[in-house]
């Protein structure tokens, strides 16, 4: 896959929980994909930043659904503002 592939295919993932953390006041935004298409790294927005379980959020839920369309990626982190 190339990395115009993998970048699609990781704001697909991002476009598929995006209304979940609307629905409570946040947003995530892709800052950059690294390490040879095997880190992404992404900024949560809005009511996310405060949040207390954010980290939960990010793994169970943001990493899990970009590798369901990017299996290549290894980790998925949280850059904040």
């Amino acid at each position: 896959m190339s990395t115009e592939e993998i970048r699609l295919n990781v704001e697909k993932a991002l476009e598929e929980i995006r209304p979940f953390l609307q629905s409570d006041g946040g947003d995530i935004s892709l800052l950059s994909i690294e390490e040879n298409n095997t880190l992404v790294k992404v900024q949560l927005l809005g009511a996310c930043v405060g949040c207390s379980v954010n980290q939960m959020t990010l793994k169970s839920g943001v990493e899990m659904t970009i590798k369901k369309y990017a299996p290549q990626i290894e980790q998925v982190i949280n850059i904040q503002a």
